[in-house]
């Protein structure tokens, strides 16, 4: 008895809401555009110490960089471009433990990144990180 009686309340208040809705929607289009505020995504990454994502030339040293430490990081180019754009906000933030961050970010189930190529990692992205 008691699931019956919930169904037809739940059955109730969906009609309810529906009988609510507008089908004019021209009238909530502006509304909700003026309530949802634009962000510049590239200005947050900006202050968080991230550059834009490198092209041409930029991206070819980038990868050429962690292809040096080892062949491994560049496996899969996004992620390291993803890693490497990433790792700049520790690099850019100052951060206690970068080595232990690039190790983290750079390592996969294929390599894990030791001590001493975490450094190189981070002295080889040093000047890529300041485009940010």
């Amino acid at each position: 008895m008691k699931r019956t009686t919930t169904a037809a309340v739940l059955v109730a208040a969906l009609a309810a809401l529906s009988a609510c809705s507008s089908d004019d929607s021209t009238d909530a289009a502006p509304a909700a555009e003026a309530a949802s505020p634009s962000i510049d995504h590239s200005a947050v990454g900006e202050k968080a110490g991230i550059p834009p994502a490198p092209t041409g030339a930029a991206r070819d040293n980038v990868l050429a960089v962690l292809f040096d430490v080892n062949p491994a990081l560049v496996a899969d180019e996004e992620d390291a471009i993803d890693n490497a754009r990433n790792q700049c906000a520790a690099i850019n933030g100052e951060a206690e433990r970068l080595e232990w961050s690039a190790q983290q970010r750079f390592s996969s189930d294929a390599h894990q990144v030791t001590a001493d190529e975490a450094k190189h990692i981070n002295i080889g992205l040093a000047e890529f990180c300041k485009t940010a």
